[in-house]
């Protein structure tokens, strides 16, 4: 069976790398066509686009990489979504596909058009209540005409999707009864996974990782010898509430003066300095490294406790930190708040972690007095047992396995009837 997969997310973009091509290597694996449309950004493709090429060549994956537009705002979305709409419609004429799987609402437009002009079986995966992230993470002004109706055009589209799509994947199952809701009349007509953001949990291994290198890079970061070492995994972006974490930071050098926040990231240094220095926190206590995909869990095996604050809203229901699975997969302790999609049910579910209800000192020491460090090789056993059980990424490939073959039995069983 052919299947057509398209992103807007790039696949030289580390989202890509850790939640798009691990599963459609499964899926390719397991005997599926898969042609992988996706627009890159023109730096990280001279930068990546042989490694995504071999990986693709190595899966079995036709890759069709095109441009992303970055300017001018919204106007380039609209450029590039016409592009995608037009090289859509030539792919399918080419390779004739029985599935179209779409990552998030852009490409769901595109994968509706391919389902009503050519009877496409149509899966919508999304990342997220798009449009609303859009506003509440202050994107788009209501107050602003333009931003105004173009919400409310996507609004509609959404639930025209919702209802049009043979499938529909979910990040969390707290978003499950709001995707209901949305759909109104044709409310449980089509089926619903939830699929976290999975990990790797091969790569995402503690058991792999040699103290040699640990000790090797302790010394190349200055990470002192019994130092609590606070890590922080992937962009600050627009979600996540930075001044907050740093807050805890400085908390958390009452108790642990020596103690290090390590930020694995792509983040400019100087802006992470500059926050730490607004709340007189010592450079030297601030680490700011960027580590290549496979070089990332010998930096997490550093940590002698994770954190991520993230707005809560109502969009964010829909949400998985890709994050939370690699740390936890780890055996490293969470700290995280709540609102954030299934993020704490999970962690409290299991009795595992850390999960911060307020952001002051009150409770900023309430998580930081029963910290235990060094952490308890049973809880880290537990932890790494937890993300087993919740993001597995074979667990994933499996639901999204069982979610083709649904739709296209129940394709083969339309055909059959005619």
């Amino acid at each position: 069976m052919r299947v057509l997969y398209i992103s807007y997310d790039g696949m030289t973009d580390p989202l890509g790398q850790s939640q798009v091509l691990p599963y459609l290597q499964g899926i390719a694996e397991s005997g599926y066509d898969i042609h992988l449309l996706s627009f890159e950004k023109k730096k990280n493709l001279e930068k990546e686009n042989q490694l995504i090429q071999d990986t693709c060549n190595k899966s079995g994956i036709t890759w069709h990489p095109r441009p992303y537009t970055a300017k001018p705002p919204v106007l380039s979305s609209i450029y590039d979504f016409l592009e995608m709409r037009s090289v859509v419609k030539q792919l399918h004429k080419k390779y004739a596909f029985n599935l179209v799987h779409c990552r998030s609402y852009l490409t769901g437009m595109a994968g509706m058009l391919l389902k009503k002009k050519f009877g496409v079986k149509f899966l919508l995966d999304i990342r997220g209540f798009w449009a609303d992230e859009r506003v509440e993470g202050g994107l788009w002004n209501l107050r602003n005409p333009v931003f105004n109706s173009i919400y409310h055009f996507f609004k509609i589209q959404e639930k025209q999707m919702f209802i049009a799509a043979d499938g529909i994947i979910s990040l969390t199952a707290k978003a499950v009864p709001i995707i209901r809701e949305i759909q109104d009349e044709a409310s449980g007509s089509n089926p619903i996974e939830v699929i976290p953001c999975c990990v790797d949990t091969h790569l995402f291994n503690p058991a792999t990782i040699r103290e040699k290198d640990r000790e090797v890079l302790r010394k190349q970061l200055n990470l002192p010898d019994g130092a609590f070492t606070l890590c922080y995994l992937g962009g600050i972006g627009t979600w996540y509430k930075a001044a907050e974490m740093f807050d805890f930071f400085n908390r958390l050098l009452l108790r642990f003066p020596e103690a290090r926040c390590l930020f694995i990231t792509r983040e400019r240094e100087e802006i992470l300095q500059r926050m730490a220095a607004e709340r007189n926190i010592p450079s030297s206590r601030i680490i700011v490294k960027a580590a290549a995909r496979k070089e990332v869990p010998l930096y997490l095996s550093l940590a002698d406790a994770s954190i991520y604050f993230i707005m809560d809203s109502f969009s964010k229901q829909a949400s998985s930190p890709t994050k939370q699975g690699e740390i936890m997969s780890m055996g490293i302790p969470l700290i995280c708040n709540p609102g954030v999609g299934d993020s704490s049910d999970i962690l409290e579910a299991n009795s595992i972690g850390y999960i911060c209800r307020g952001y002051n000192a009150e409770a900023y020491d309430k998580i930081i007095n029963t910290l235990e460090f060094p952490a308890k090789p049973e809880e880290k056993k537990h932890l790494r047992e937890v993300a087993l059980q919740n993001f597995s990424l074979e667990d994933g490939i499996r639901k999204y396995l069982a979610m083709y073959q649904r739709l296209i039995r129940n394709d083969d069983k339309a055909h059959s009837l005619e």
